[in-house]
């Protein structure tokens, strides 16, 4: 076929039209096509068939059609199934894919045989650093390597290495092999300058990542610092006539491989950084990949969609992992397409992937990945976590947020579904409970309290919180009529993650706020300055109780737009408010006395042992409980015995864990405590 590609269609510019052109859509045009496996399949759009033989496949970017052995590229099929010639298919593809047809230039054909000799020059230094890391002047490298958990076999597998500090070595190494001053500059393995007399190397006394296009011909560097003092940690390569950062990924061909021939089964994962790339790789998780210094790009988006087609995007367990979770959020939802999206993973607090693969291994990876949130869910968390919505004018404004942003959807389709979504989850999360006037709603045969369902529409349900004076007010459980809380108030609305709405142990909702979480509460209250030093971790906890979750949202609001308060000055801004009610119930829900970190007595670093302890251990509780959902799914697809202990031995553990609310040996001391007391 590349005899008859006319010159002013470059090889790179055919490429770009591929890379934004799935097989699939293209095909799809004509042919019907339904999944089948890794491929699609359909009838041959070139012979009559009752049985589909016509198959596409976009991670080879080919067609096969079995009926009349005809098969090729995006081109071809244009050229055979719409009878035009070559320069006309790919000005319809091009129009298609919104890309300007290049100019006809002859800068444009020496500018192709330039980047065939830039290949050559980047293989040559590639090759370089690699020497350079296995030689005697390596070996403080190999020595970071070693430290950093990268065998020999793993540094050779990613071709990893190492750059001297000597400001010409690679250029006098490269000028030994004949290749131009001017090369190197072009290639961006020199600086070069009107004001540098002398190009010198760009990357010196660092460890060295080849960055390899999607046919794995190294194109740029990204080199990590050894010296603590550089200017810079990371490093990489300029913008060159191979190299654009926001085109490419690291390790996208061998990413890209490996999803190939896992049929789908293999997850496409992004990271932030090459050796989070390397760490998930090595632990059994090949189809790893990562921007390259940039947020993610729309090109890289359409990288990963190639690939996959709910890709993983994992980030740092903190608050900017979250901010550059939701930044992709607003970078998918106008590209949106039927059958692509993403899944958010977040990482435990304060570690990365490398950090994550080398304390808990591969299983707890693996975890977090399986415990991924569809952007649906991402998207109603940013929007509504956090945020108190207790009047008309606060919920019309949520209500417009989500319309602003499900508008953004280029693809009428999913726009559509993503509109009918939202609005059942807006539906859900403002319906009024109904008041019951007996204390508990009639019992269904079979059903025991603190167990089932209540809410109506099951899953999802917020409850409500339990006035005085009034019995019980729970959600309706038979779509009837709501009736008014006593007095004639409607409840306060109460904001609560999905994924927490729809917990097991959410749904066995009990009547009073759980102790560890009044006791997490409670501190916060009493020593306000928790909230400024621990603001995000208080954010990141899913509470199950409404009452709870409440005050947690009216806090955290406080935090981000008042001034520094005192204990009193928090509880008269919660007062006015409204929330004498909640806070008192709150208080009372604490039954212990031995946590004595939590009382407004403690000295400070006993208020901070006794706040870390609840943290974790509440965190520890809601890891169990998405064990048990995931047991409790297990057993119903699969009633064997192993699934059924598995099944109990989270409930055990769960159990165990009832009433542990602190365990910290001799807390109190710096209180002027001399007795243990738990």
């Amino acid at each position: 076929m590349s005899a008859c590609v006319p010159m002013r269609f470059t090889p790179q510019f055919l490429d770009e039209l591929k890379a934004r052109l799935p097989v699939s859509e293209v095909v799809g045009k004509r042919v019907k096509l339904t999944r089948a496996g890794r491929e699609f399949k359909g009838l041959s759009p070139f012979n009559k068939e009752k049985t589909p033989s016509f198959f596409v496949n976009d991670q080879k970017q080919a067609w096969f059609d079995f009926s009349s052995g005809k098969n090729g590229s995006i081109f071809d099929f244009v050229m055979q199934s719409e009878g035009v010639t070559f320069p006309e298919a790919v000005e319809r593809l091009a129009q298609m894919a919104g890309v300007p047809l290049p100019k006809v230039s002859h800068e444009d054909q020496q500018r192709d045989a330039r980047r065939k000799t830039l290949y050559d020059v980047m293989d040559l230094a590639a090759k370089f650093f690699q020497d350079t890391l296995a030689a005697r002047a390596g070996a403080k490298a190999r020595g970071y390597l070693a430290d950093r958990g990268l065998t020999a076999a793993t540094q050779v597998q990613f071709r990893m290495g190492y750059a001297p500090p000597d400001r010409f070595a690679l250029k006098e190494h490269l000028g030994s092999h004949g290749i131009p001053v001017e090369d190197m500059v072009e290639a961006g393995l020199l600086i070069a300058g009107d004001d540098i007399p002398v190009p010198y190397d760009r990357f010196r006394d660092r460890v060295m990542f080849p960055i390899a296009d999607l046919r794995g011909r190294t194109i740029a560097f990204g080199g990590r610092a050894l010296e603590k003092d550089a200017q810079a940690k990371y490093l990489n390569s300029p913008e060159t006539p191979l190299f654009h950062k926001g085109g490419t990924l690291y390790n996208i061909a061998s990413a890209r491989q490996a999803a190939h021939d896992g049929a789908q089964k293999i997850p496409v994962i992004a990271v932030e950084g090459y050796v989070d790339v390397i760490a998930m790789v090595t632990a059994g998780f090949p189809a790893t990949v990562a921007p390259l210094g940039t947020a993610l790009t729309e090109d890289q988006l359409g990288l990963l969609w190639k690939m996959a087609d709910e890709p993983v995007l994992c980030f740092d367990g903190d608050g900017a992992g979250v901010r550059a979770a939701y930044r992709a959020v607003d970078l998918a939802m106008p590209r949106l397409k039927p059958g692509k999206s993403l899944k958010f993973a977040l990482l435990p607090q304060g570690q990365d992937p490398d950090d994550l693969v080398r304390s808990a291994g591969r299983e707890a990876v693996a975890e977090v990945i399986a415990a991924a949130r569809p952007l649906a869910d991402m998207l109603w968390a940013r929007e509504t976590e956090g945020h108190s919505f207790d009047t008309p004018e606060r919920r019309a404004a949520l209500d417009a947020r989500i319309n602003e942003v499900t508008a953004t959807i280029a693809d009428e389709s999913v726009r559509k579904y993503y509109r009918q979504e939202f609005n059942t989850r807006l539906s859900q999360f403002f319906a009024p409970a109904q008041t019951q006037r007996g204390n508990y709603p009639p019992r269904e045969r079979g059903q025991n309290y603190g167990q089932g369902n209540y809410g109506q529409g099951g899953q999802g349900q917020n409850w409500r919180e339990r006035r005085p004076g009034g019995g019980n007010n729970w959600g309706s459980r038979n779509g009837g009529p709501q009736r008014p809380a006593p007095g004639g108030k409607s409840l306060p609305y109460v904001v609560m993650s999905q994924q927490l709405a729809s917990s097991p142990v959410h749904r066995g909702h009990r009547l009073s706020v759980p102790t560890r979480e009044a006791l997490i509460l409670q501190a916060a209250l009493n020593h306000p300055w928790l909230l400024h030093d621990h603001l995000e971790e208080l954010a990141s906890l899913e509470f199950r109780h409404a009452d709870a979750e409440r005050l947690k949202a009216c806090l955290i609001d406080i935090a981000a737009h008042a001034s520094a308060l005192d204990a009193a000055g928090l509880k008269a801004e919660l007062e006015a408010r409204h929330l004498t009610e909640v806070m008192e119930r709150i208080a009372l829900s604490i039954t212990t006395h031995s946590v004595w970190g939590a009382r407004p007595e403690a000295a400070a670093d006993d208020v901070l042992v006794t706040w870390q302890q609840l943290v974790a251990l509440h965190r520890q509780w809601h890891s169990l409980t998405k064990e048990l959902k995931d047991a409790e799914q297990a057993l119903g697809q699969d009633a064997s015995e192993t699934n059924y202990l598995r099944l109990r031995d989270v409930k055990d553990r769960l159990s165990r864990m009832d009433g542990t609310e602190a365990l910290i040996e001799g807390f109190g001391a710096s209180s002027g405590r001399g007795v243990r007391s738990l």
